[in-house]
């Protein structure tokens, strides 16, 4: 089939690219659908200061209801629930936003001190202070 496209003289190659290009589109737009990473799992970033962790995730759309947050020693669990669901009184014309559920997990450096946790969220952004425990923080040790 391909050698059809190339053989058919001047503007051949971009026919040839723009099929190519619609393929893998497809094929990007099917992975998202079947539950690839871009339609459940929230993309995050960690940061550690010495003292605590930093941990950000995009959860656009979600609520703090919607959030699960589970610690214990150095595992982190963050679990959530989207909703996509039409509002009362429409029916759907288009729908590419899926309900689903997802959980992703961290095993951390350091053990947290779970009663000095902080969650905010804000303009769909979750944002985890995790401070270390005492004995888990680096100590500088004077030489003698």
């Amino acid at each position: 089939m391909w050698t059809r496209v190339i053989n058919r003289g001047p503007g051949s190659i971009d026919l040839f690219r723009s099929q190519l290009n619609r393929l893998f589109s497809d094929f990007d737009d099917s992975c998202a659908v079947l539950g690839g990473r871009a339609a459940t799992a929230p993309y995050t970033n960690m940061y550690d200061s010495g003292d605590q962790f930093v941990l950000q995730a995009e959860v656009p759309g979600m609520s703090r209801d919607d959030l699960q947050i589970k610690i214990q020693g150095n595992y982190l669990e963050l679990s959530g629930n989207r909703q996509a669901g039409a509002p009362e009184g429409y029916k759907a014309h288009r729908v590419e936003r899926l309900n689903s559920t997802f959980t992703k997990s961290f095993t951390l450096s350091a053990d947290v001190d779970v009663d000095k946790v902080v969650a905010e969220l804000g303009d769909g952004i979750l944002t985890l202070t995790l401070p270390k425990l005492e004995a888990a923080k680096p100590k500088q040790i004077e030489i003698k």
